[in-house]
């Protein structure tokens, strides 16, 4: 049967807030600045936001945390949408040499204050060391991925990997960053990944829940996903994350939850914890419910499918 956990393509600004981690009034003055465009109102004279519109507000929150001044962050997002309508490639909001000169400022002001900002300035130099969209990321994932190729992360991988940090934390985004590793290092896998891709992306409004053509992309999904798991597996990165699971649960021991709450915690690979899944109150389930995706039922459907396939075969 088809589900109906299907999380929305929308949200409210109150949700987009809470999702975030920042508040309405925040998103509010971010508009006012011009640090972000006012989505269009619904028929209810309310702002709705998208998932472009929630990649970009994370982003800007971690940035925001980092130290960063909203207009240098402003500044930064007006040079890489510039660079872009020219030709350039320095990837979306906060690459470049605009996002360079930023950070090389806000470092020299960290040092004055050293004592109290410590923190801070690693965090930027990370961030000018491995790139400023990866080195906002947690340590533990952007250090696995540091020593890649420039230029073999697509935006798209860390916007997921952004994404997923935010639902599971950094253990479950450092998991993740396997598939990446792997699509990074393997063209052949890429172009297959890019490929069916295409085809769920071709699953819009206009194909049906029950049209023949969902069933054979969840079969494509399902069979790519089983040759990349089988990659994973022999290039030893399937170990090294279980060794960073035991590592993790050595050092962090899981809280105790409330009996009916799962806010504290959330199952990883192979019915694992990971620790700091969520933030505050959120739950898991919540948290994925906030985070809106523009797909059709039919693809939603395709994505059921293929999962059932892979249990299968696990």
């Amino acid at each position: 049967m088809f589900s109906s956990f299907i999380p929305p393509r929308q949200v409210t600004i109150g949700g987009a807030a809470e999702f975030v981690g920042t508040t309405p009034r925040a998103i509010r003055h971010y508009h006012q600045i011009g640090l972000v465009s006012e989505p269009e109102r619904g028929s209810d004279d309310r702002r709705r936001y998208g998932y472009d519109e929630m990649i970009q507000l994370l982003w800007i929150r971690r940035m925001a945390e980092a130290g960063i001044a909203l207009d240098d962050i402003r500044d930064a997002f007006a040079g890489a949408a510039d660079s872009a309508e020219s030709g350039g490639n320095s990837g979306g909001g906060g690459d470049g040499d605009d996002v360079a000169r930023i950070l090389e400022r806000l470092e020299e002001s960290l040092v004055v204050r050293q004592a109290d900002l410590e923190r801070q300035r690693m965090a930027v130099q990370r961030m000018r060391a491995q790139g400023s969209r990866l080195g906002l990321l947690s340590d533990v994932v952007s250090g696995r991925l540091a020593d890649l190729p420039d230029g073999a992360l697509r935006q798209d991988d860390l916007d997921a990997l952004l994404v997923t940090e935010r639902i599971f934390g950094e253990l479950g985004a450092s998991v993740q960053a396997s598939r990446f590793m792997a699509l990074a290092t393997h063209p052949d896998l890429r172009d297959e990944s890019d490929r069916v891709d295409a085809a769920e992306e071709a699953l819009d409004d206009t194909v049906a829940v029950d049209d023949p053509r969902v069933a054979e992309v969840a079969a494509k999904r399902a069979a790519f996903e089983a040759k990349l798991n089988g990659v994973i597996e022999s290039s030893g990165l399937a170990q090294a994350d279980n060794d960073r699971f035991d590592a993790w649960e050595e050092s962090h021991p899981a809280p105790v939850a409330d009996a009916d709450s799962d806010s504290t915690r959330a199952d990883g690979p192979d019915g694992r914890t990971a620790a700091g899944a969520t933030r505050g109150s959120t739950s898991l389930v919540e948290a994925v419910q906030m985070m809106p995706y523009d797909f059709s039922p039919a693809r939603w459907r395709s994505m059921e499918l293929a999962q059932e396939l892979a249990n299968e075969l696990y």
